[in-house]
């Protein structure tokens, strides 16, 4: 490992900017009270790019304590001065875009191109989306549904929510967790994955500089275990938003279910790619290539599963393993770059321990090693196509989070269909077909909280996004995760002043 801070000028200086510490809580940057240290790590290059201190307990109590105070202010707020705040936050990012570009980079390893073309604009996008929303925050229209009574419905926020995001999207994640939050008038405090905290850091101020008030948006870094767990089972905290694997997810359940949270869980995914035989072979082979790679695999809507009608299926096998070979290997930062490294050596690891003992099963068309040379340094690993395991592998079933797509053919549509719900996951799915009726046949009844036809991969602030089954329940993105973080009052009016007397009288007599 090199010291910290050993960046080049080209990547993003962590350790200068963040030498207040790595816990933004009221408004400022302060050091975790935990007493232990954590590096974050580029792993491009194996190097520490930033040491910090974690957040302890006492962090998480000041920073829920921070967004209380700050709470009744902010959901006193108009929609419209919300809307103006989230307006102005657009434009702060938007300034300062290139340092969430690199900072991203730096800290997940994914290509420069990536996050300044997908990162970095979808979460500006998201961000004047939900400007946009706040003003759209409505009940019901008032009615007259029993005699002389008028009821209406208010949508309010909800208090204190506290989010745990994960490592592969961190900009994005944080983008998602805290904007319909503050949107809806609630504050948040969020807690990052404690490898990759820099762009949320940086989200937080980029708040504070477009005037949200301090308080309204905190950032804990700590680990799961200490931080996140005292977030989750808070008492002052009235809604956990988690997003990561379905084994944490029920973690996370059972710890909110003891105050009585209401929760909202973005889990696990094992996304099937559909392809029939009237497909377009060369649109198909190019969508999974993409689909199965973006972000290294490491993204719980990545195809992992494609199912190829026989007729395309020794086509569709050998042309994408043609097309993964092309795919380039290399440093983040450089030009040329299709494909960075995994999270960690620990993941790339993990990943390569799923392609080796599958070896035993299943074929490996191509990939499946470790780079070498200067490469071997950092957690890179090649893209990797396998063929013919059975469906009931593990290669098949669980989720890899790395850049590995399995092949399986099938006959039936009905088969297809059959064999594309057949995991406990249901996140994301695409079907490719030119018979609008069979790929609408698919998108009825693939059990998934997305179907693509004839793409994967594509998101858009106006649309939800979130699961079925396994994969959690809630939405991010889009007015539907406005609505989560809303909660509904009925209020009713009596028009006549004397009805009360008349229920008193219908229950208790004359008196």
């Amino acid at each position: 490992m090199h010291k910290p801070g050993s960046t080049t000028p080209d990547r993003f200086a962590a350790q200068e900017r963040f030498a207040e510490g790595a816990q933004f809580i009221g408004g400022r940057l302060t050091k975790g009270t935990s007493g232990r240290t954590h590096a974050v790590v580029d792993p491009a290059r194996g190097e520490e790019v930033f040491t910090y201190e974690l957040a302890g307990v006492e962090d998480v109590d000041a920073a829920v304590a921070a967004a209380r105070a700050a709470f009744p202010g902010w959901a006193a707020t108009t929609p419209g001065e919300r809307s103006d705040a989230l307006h102005r936050f657009a434009a702060v990012l938007a300034e300062c875009a290139e340092d969430f570009a690199r900072a991203e980079s730096l800290q997940c390893g994914k290509p420069l191109k990536l996050t300044r073309e997908f990162d970095v604009p979808g979460t500006i996008d998201n961000t004047a989306f939900f400007a946009g929303a706040a003003r759209h925050l409505q009940g019901q229209s008032a009615g007259e549904y029993s005699g002389d009574h008028t009821s209406y419905v208010r949508r309010e926020p909800i208090g204190v929510v506290g989010s745990i995001a994960p490592w592969n999207y961190p900009l994005q994640m944080a983008a998602w967790k805290i904007l319909p939050v503050i949107a809806a008038g609630n504050t948040i405090v969020l807690k990052p994955a404690e490898i990759t905290p820099l762009a949320s850091l940086l989200f937080a101020q980029a708040a504070t500089r477009a005037g949200i008030p301090d308080g309204v948006v905190n950032i804990v870094t700590g680990t799961g275990k200490e931080a996140g767990e005292r977030l989750v089972g808070h008492p002052d905290v009235a809604m956990t938003s988690f997003t990561g694997s379905t084994a944490v997810g029920k973690r996370v359940a059972e710890i909110a279910t003891a105050t009585v949270k209401r929760l909202h869980l973005e889990l696990g995914g094992k996304a099937p790619f559909l392809v029939f035989d009237d497909a377009d072979l060369e649109a198909a082979v190019n969508g999974a290539v993409a689909g199965a790679l973006i972000n290294t695999g490491q993204d719980c809507t990545a195809a992992t599963r494609a199912y190829v009608q026989r007729p395309l299926y020794d086509a569709f096998v050998e042309k994408t393993a043609a097309l993964m070979a092309t795919v380039r290997l290399g440093d983040p930062f450089a030009a040329g770059t299709d494909l960075g490294p995994l999270i960690s050596h620990v993941q790339r690891d993990r990943v390569a321990g799923f392609v080796d003992r599958a070896r035993a099963y299943a074929r490996v068309v191509t990939g499946g090693e470790v780079p070498d040379g200067e490469l071997a340094k950092g957690a890179y690993y090649r893209p990797t196509l396998i063929a013919d395991a059975a469906q009931d592998s593990e290669i098949v079933q669980s989720e890899i989070f790395g850049p590995v797509l399995v092949v399986l053919p099938f006959d039936s549509d009905d088969e297809g269909i059959r064999l594309a719900n057949d995991t406990p996951y249901g996140l994301a799915a695409s079907a490719w077909s030119r018979d609008v009726y069979r790929a609408n046949r698919a998108t009825r009844e693939i059990k998934a909280g997305c179907v693509w036809v004839n793409d994967h991969i594509p998101i858009l602030s106006e649309m939800p996004h979130g699961g079925y089954k396994a994969s959690g329940f809630g939405k991010d993105m889009s007015s539907y995760s406005f609505e989560e973080y809303t909660q509904i009052k009925h209020v009713m009016f009596d028009n006549t002043a004397v009805a009360a007397k008349d229920w008193h009288r219908t229950i208790f007599g004359d008196r």
